[in-house]
């Protein structure tokens, strides 16, 4: 569905705020002439998308009866096999020290491994706990916070925001949300972006100096008649929210206000920001990677980090 169409049944302006009707009145992410470009497909559902600028590859995660791995996109329509079995690697985060952070679904663990070789090496578990819902995604702030996501998919009754602290403990820092999905931080690590899979909206919660975080608010809520659930989020250089859900993805100014939707024809599940020169947006989807050329260059926090080429710890 074009954006005019969504914006019409969405009510225009006054059913998304910020909202201008016609494309002619949004600004533009992307590249002159850019289109979306499929660069992987299978019969799998995609997640947790992060790129290695060291190695120049898209790290992905893929969901299959009976199996889950990570996958390294190698060339357009090539993977390899990064990490087989992975008890359920969802969201991946690209550390401030270069590694990958992950949030491990069924092994209920926070992860992080070193990237590049033929497969992970020097795996970590930050932390882990059996009792938790299913770790699903992960960011860091630019401080070095580490925030994962743990919903109740099932009951919607004890879902959570939690802090991984560095001795391994960690903190409940969001319990007002039914079902928190996709999590990323603002550039400057002071607030906190979280998608709601039940809500259907995304909420932006401050963080304090001593790395809790305050009341919520709602962020940004399309009231479009896609009902696709929000998911997963990154952040560009200019600090603009790139929100999957609600079929595509929304790009949101920090105020709240859109910029532009990119239409996709499946569910996104996730997104980044990778290419030589950070400036394409790669989404993960239900059997699809795709990539699309933009103006803007990925920001720090979502992963792209300046000055760490050549950075293998």
């Amino acid at each position: 569905m074009g954006l005019n169409l969504i914006l019409a049944a969405a009510g225009g302006a006054a059913g998304c705020r910020g909202v201008a009707m016609g494309r002619e009145e949004l600004q533009t992410v992307r590249a002159e002439g850019a289109e979306l470009v499929e660069v992987y497909a299978a019969d799998r559902f995609f997640e947790g998308p992060t790129w290695d600028p060291v190695d120049g590859k898209l790290y992905f995660t893929s969901f299959a009866e009976g199996n889950q791995q990570v996958l390294r996109l190698e060339q357009p329509g090539k993977v390899s096999v990064w990490m087989d079995h992975t008890e359920g690697v969802n969201g991946t985060f690209r550390a401030r020290d270069g590694r990958l952070l992950a949030a491990q679904t069924y092994g209920h663990r926070v992860l992080s491994l070193r990237l590049g070789g033929v497969g992970p090496a020097d795996v970590r578990v930050l932390a882990a706990d059996p009792g938790w819902n299913q770790p699903n995604d992960i960011c860091e702030t630019p401080e070095g916070l580490i925030f994962t996501t743990d919903p109740d998919f099932k009951a919607r009754k004890k879902s959570r925001v939690l802090r991984v602290n560095a001795d391994g403990s960690v903190t409940p820092v969001i319990d007002d949300m039914e079902i928190p999905n996709g999590i990323v931080s603002s550039l400057d690590g002071r607030t906190l972006y979280v998608s709601d899979s039940h809500a259907k909206h995304w909420r932006a919660y401050p963080i304090r100096p001593d790395g809790s975080v305050g009341p919520g608010r709602v962020f940004f809520d399309p009231q479009t008649p896609d009902r696709a659930d929000p998911d997963g989020m990154t952040i560009d250089a200019e600090g603009n929210l790139y929100c999957t859900g609600r079929g595509g993805v929304w790009v949101v100014r920090p105020d709240g206000s859109l910029l532009e939707f990119i239409a996709v024809p499946e569910f996104v599940s996730n997104v980044t920001f990778g290419g030589a020169d950070g400036r394409t947006l790669y989404m993960t989807c239900k059997g699809k990677v795709y990539g699309l050329a933009l103006r803007v260059r990925g920001g720090a926090t979502g992963g792209w980090w300046e000055g760490i080429k050549g950075l293998r710890d």
